[in-house]
């Protein structure tokens, strides 16, 4: 791990830059480790290790801080930074849900085509294969049951059923 921004939190003089330096160095992927398991990612960890680091180091009044008491400081960090990041999103769905729609979609050949494509790519894997080699590859069922590995019935009804559920999505679309 890249240890150049950790070595940013500035020592007390109390204690000696080197000693600082070398113990950031020993312990520094061990903890990044620890904060990037608490945490949603690699980012996000980072901040709380930079956070857990600076706060421990106060609170040890320039010594070297307890390894525990880091460990303590990540996880509680990372706890916060969860819950903040849960409240943000929570306000800005809720904030986003309020609001009314200005235009009515135009489901025109541009949109439709972008509506298709978004529905064909929320289909079940096995739904979406047999859909696209159908329709896009112009194979026959038989040869689409070959290359699945599936009996041709299987093809047929996986075929059917993702046409049902565009026809599902495409009647949400009429007014």
């Amino acid at each position: 791990m890249n240890t150049s921004r950790l070595m940013n939190v500035r020592p007390e003089p109390s204690a000696s830059p080197p000693l600082w330096h070398e113990w950031v160095d020993q312990h520094a992927e061990m903890f990044f480790l620890y904060a990037r398991q608490q945490t949603r990612s690699e980012a996000d960890a980072k901040d709380v290790l930079q956070d857990a680091l600076t706060e421990t180091w106060t609170k040890a009044a320039g010594g070297i801080p307890d390894k525990a008491m880091v460990f303590a400081t990540i996880r509680r960090r990372a706890v916060d930074l969860g819950r903040s990041t849960d409240r943000r999103q929570k306000r800005e769905q809720s904030v986003a849900r309020d609001q009314s729609e200005w235009f009515l979609p135009d489901y025109s050949a541009n949109d439709t085509r972008r509506w298709l494509a978004t529905a064909v790519m929320k289909l079940p894997p096995d739904l979406r294969e047999v859909l696209v080699l159908r329709i896009w590859g112009d194979l026959s069922f038989p040869a689409i049951a070959q290359l699945t590995h599936v009996p041709c019935a299987t093809s047929t009804s996986r075929y059917r059923y993702a046409i049902e559920r565009l026809r599902e999505h495409l009647a949400e679309l009429q007014p």
